[in-house]
């Protein structure tokens, strides 16, 4: 069956409103990027403005070409129509594993672009707009710590854990760097990573956003679909590094942080391959 590549950055999402359209699809990358600016139309749809003024984050799919005319119908595009709400055009997408040339339907309509979403996500976009009152949030590095909760007096936000769980797709490798040395990072590679779940309330989001330099450009939130005790929680809000540098060893305050969190809370198996890899980094480092 022939099939194209699609870049998807608004309601056809994964757990969007229409998803459905391409839920046969398969998913080559849920963590992707293309350059461009997103807007909110004020219709409940974004619409994207491809250019080299930021980035804006979407999914990555592989979709049977015979979905084409259903795709076009829905973007409301006909080919060699002058008044198309949306063009369909090629554009080049980055992903963790590398870049990967598709379609995307990009705005054509100036009128249409109501609001500038700074940040790049329509899922991110939905979620602040309309806060929640509590959040699903994994927890894979530092955060599963407790200490610096009670530093920080947002212990209170972190009370709720509903357990332990399992990342499927995602690598923890430590990919941000400061000046000391490495921080976590998820890498959308096909591994697995474990960690931790907390129901917390939007405050504690809140907290994540400054703790996590959203707003300076370090970690990006992003939602992901975690297993735990059996079932799958969808649209878990976590982080995932803006942009990725070389893997470094993290200081020994941090690797201590980690280790402390995942310690009989994670799995044996997964606690040990913690060890191993940060011994694995402090050697490579010192070589």
């Amino acid at each position: 069956m022939d099939t194209i590549t699609l870049f998807v950055y608004g309601t056809l999402r994964k757990h969007e409103t229409n998803h459905g359209l391409i839920r046969e699809a398969t998913c080559i990358a849920e963590q992707a990027w293309v350059n461009g600016e997103l807007f909110d139309t004020g219709n409940g749809y974004p619409t994207l403005e491809l250019n080299n003024s930021g980035k804006v984050h979407g999914e990555l799919y592989e979709v049977s070409k015979n979905l084409l005319p259903l795709l076009d119908a829905l973007e409301d595009f006909e080919e060699g129509r002058e008044s198309n709400l949306y063009d369909r055009t090629n554009v080049t997408v980055h992903t963790d594993k590398g870049t990967k040339g598709a379609l995307v339907y990009v705005n054509v309509d100036e009128s249409s672009k109501n609001e500038k979403i700074t940040h790049g996500d329509w899922k991110l976009h939905r979620f602040m707009e309309n806060p929640p009152e509590q959040v699903y949030y994994f927890a894979y590095g530092s955060c599963m710590d407790d200490e610096r909760f009670r530093k920080a007096g947002v212990d209170h936000c972190f009370k709720n854990l509903v357990g332990a769980a399992v990342l499927k797709g995602y690598s923890m490798k430590y990919l941000f760097r400061v000046s000391d040395g490495g921080r976590a990072d998820i890498v959308e590679d096909g591994g697995e990573t474990e960690g931790l779940v907390y129901l917390t309330p939007y405050e504690g989001v809140d907290y994540l956003f400054v703790r996590e330099g959203f707003y300076g450009g370090w970690y990006r939130p992003t939602f992901v679909d975690v297993d735990i005790d059996g079932e799958t929680l969808k649209d878990v809000l976590t982080f995932h590094v803006y942009n990725k540098m070389p893997e470094l060893s993290p200081p020994d305050h941090y690797s201590t942080e980690i280790l402390r969190g995942a310690k009989g809370r994670l799995s044996d198996s997964y606690y040990q391959y913690l060890l191993t890899e940060l011994d694995r980094l402090k050697k490579s480092s010192h070589s």
